[in-house]
C-alpha cells in the first residue's frame, strides 16, 4: 500500500502542474476575447468555480461558493458583458490543437437533452432526448468533441430550435436568439462544426456519430471535408453489394459466416474488458462526392457476446483499412458519452438554469472548457506517469483528478457564518419577491 501511495502523490504533484500549465494557458487563450478585465477575471472565476464541490451549478450557488456577496457579476457575465464567445471557442481549439499534436484525431459528434419546466427557454419543446429516455419538455443540444488514444475533449456545441420554435419571432426576440440563426437540422449542424473545427486546424482523419447522423447527405458532405467516417445506420439501412444487389444490413449480415465472426477487445470498463463479436461486408459507396475516388466502403456488425444483440454501422475510408482500425474508430464514439458525464457530473452543463441566447452559449461554453481543461490535463499527467504506475493501480480517472485539484489546488468554496447567513437571507428575500410576482401575474392574467 505504501508503494500505492508514493505513487499517487507522484501524480498529484505532477498533476498539480499539468493543471496549473493547461488552465494558465486556457485563461490567456481567450484573454483579448473580453472587452473589459473584470470580465475576463470574472470567466477565470466561473471556470474554476464549476469544478467546485458544489450540491448544484448556477449563478447563485457558484457566487456563493466564490464568496460573492450576489450572482450579479457572473449575471452579467453571461448575459451583457461583451465578449466574443465564438472567438474565444476557436482560440480553445488552437489550444486543443497545440496539447495534442501529433495525436490520431477522431471528430465525434452525439447529442444530448437538459430537462427544462417551461418553453420559455430558448430552444425548449417537447423532443425526444436519450438522456431523458423518451420525449419530454427539454433542451437538446448537438456537441462536437475530439477523441484520440489518450484524451476527449469537447470543442463545440450547437443548441437546437425545434422548427415551431425557430420560427417564433416573438419568442427569439424574448431569448435574444441572434436573426443569422434559423431552422437546422441536427446533421446540419454536426456537418457545420466539424467544418469550423477543421478551418480553426484541427487534424483529424475520421467522423464518427450515431444514426442520427448515418444519412447520405450528412456523409457526402464529410467526404467532402476529406475525412473518413464511421456512423450507426438501422438494421433496415439500404446498402448494395459488389455485384449491384440491395439489400437491408440485417439481411446482408445474415450472408457472414459463423467463422468469419471476430471477437475484439474494445476497451475497459468498471466491471473489466469490454469484448464484441465484429463482422464486416464490403459495399457500393452511395455517397460519392464529384471527382472524388469509390474508397473503401463496408458494412459493419457488432454483436454482444452472451446477448446476441446486433449494431450496424456504415464506414468509409478513403484506401485500404483494417477492420481492428475500423472497431477503433467506432469504439471512439463511445468516448463522447463519457464527456457527457464528465461534464453533466463536474462543471455543470446541464445546470446552469439559463433562459436566453447568450446566456446558454455562454454557460455552455465555460462548462465545456472546464471539461477540455480537465481532459487535457488527464493527457499530459498520463503521459509523464503511464510507465512508472504500477500494474494494480489503473490510470488516473477524471473524476479522481476532480478530488485532487479539489485537495490541492481550487479554492475551497466559502463557509463562514456571516456568509452563509448573508445568502440564507439573499436567496429568501428574491424567492418571496419571486413568489410575489407570480402571484400578480396570474391574477392579471385570470382578471375579466
Amino acid at each position: 500500500m505504501t508503494t500505492f501511495q508514493e505513487t499517487v502523490a507522484v501524480e498529484a504533484t505532477i498533476a498539480e502542474r499539468a493543471w496549473g500549465r493547461v488552465f494558465g494557458a486556457a485563461m490567456g487563450a481567450i484573454a483579448d476575447c473580453f472587452a473589459r478585465r473584470e470580465a475576463r477575471g470574472t470567466a477565470a472565476e466561473l471556470t474554476t468555480g464549476l469544478l467546485l464541490e458544489v450540491d448544484t451549478r448556477n449563478c447563485w450557488t457558484l457566487a456563493e461558493a466564490l464568496g460573492h456577496p450576489g450572482p450579479h457579476r457572473l449575471q452579467h457575465l453571461l448575459s451583457r458583458a461583451r465578449f466574443d464567445h465564438e472567438l474565444a471557442r476557436d482560440r480553445i481549439a488552437r489550444l486543443v490543437i497545440d496539447e495534442l499534436a501529433g495525436a490520431e484525431m477522431v471528430l465525434v459528434v452525439d447529442e444530448t437533452g437538459d430537462a427544462k419546466s417551461s418553453t420559455d427557454c430558448v430552444g425548449a419543446g417537447p423532443q425526444y432526448s436519450g438522456a431523458l429516455g423518451g420525449v419530454g419538455l427539454c433542451q437538446v443540444a448537438v456537441h462536437l468533441a475530439a477523441v484520440t488514444g489518450t484524451a476527449r475533449v469537447p470543442l463545440d456545441r450547437a443548441l437546437y430550435l425545434p422548427a415551431d420554435w425557430a420560427a417564433d419571432e416573438e419568442r427569439r426576440m424574448l431569448a435574444g436568439v441572434p436573426e443569422e440563426v434559423v431552422f437546422a437540422t441536427k446533421p446540419q449542424q454536426a456537418v457545420t462544426m466539424v467544418a469550423a473545427a477543421l478551418a480553426a486546424g484541427i487534424q483529424a482523419s475520421s467522423f464518427a456519430a450515431d444514426e442520427v447522423y448515418g444519412g447520405r447527405e450528412l456523409r457526402r458532405e464529410i467526404r467532402t471535408l476529406n475525412l473518413g467516417y464511421a456512423v450507426g445506420v438501422a438494421a433496415t439501412h439500404p446498402v448494395t453489394d459488389g455485384a449491384g444487389r440491395p439489400w437491408r444490413a440485417r439481411q446482408m449480415l445474415n450472408k457472414v459466416p459463423a467463422e468469419q465472426w471476430m471477437r475484439m477487445a474494445t476497451g475497459h470498463g468498471s466491471k473489466g474488458a469490454r469484448e464484441y463479436d465484429w463482422a464486416w461486408l464490403a459495399v457500393r459507396a452511395d455517397d460519392t462526392p464529384d471527382s472524388q475516388e469509390p474508397g473503401t466502403s463496408v458494412l459493419v456488425a457488432r454483436r454482444h457476446r452472451y446477448t446476441g444483440e446486433l449494431s450496424y454501422f456504415r464506414c468509409w475510408s478513403p484506401g485500404p483499412v483494417a477492420l481492428a482500425t475500423v472497431v477503433e474508430i467506432i469504439c471512439r464514439r463511445w468516448k463522447i458519452e463519457e464527456t457527457f458525464q464528465l461534464a453533466k457530473g463536474h462543471t455543470g452543463l446541464d445546470q446552469g438554469q439559463v433562459t436566453c441566447w447568450n446566456s446558454w452559449m455562454r454557460w455552455s461554453l465555460f462548462s465545456l472548457i472546464a471539461t477540455g481543461v480537465l481532459a487535457l490535463t488527464l493527457a499530459a499527467a498520463g503521459q509523464e506517469t503511464g510507465a512508472a504506475r504500477p500494474a494494480r493501480l489503473i490510470p488516473l480517472t477524471c473524476p479522481e483528478l476532480v478530488r485532487l485539484l479539489r485537495a490541492l489546488v481550487l479554492p475551497a468554496p466559502v463557509r463562514d457564518r456571516d456568509h452563509v447567513l448573508h445568502w440564507i437571507a439573499w436567496r429568501r428575500r428574491h424567492q418571496a419577491d419571486a413568489t410575489a410576482c407570480r402571484q400578480r401575474r396570474h391574477r392579471l392574467q385570470d382578471a375579466p
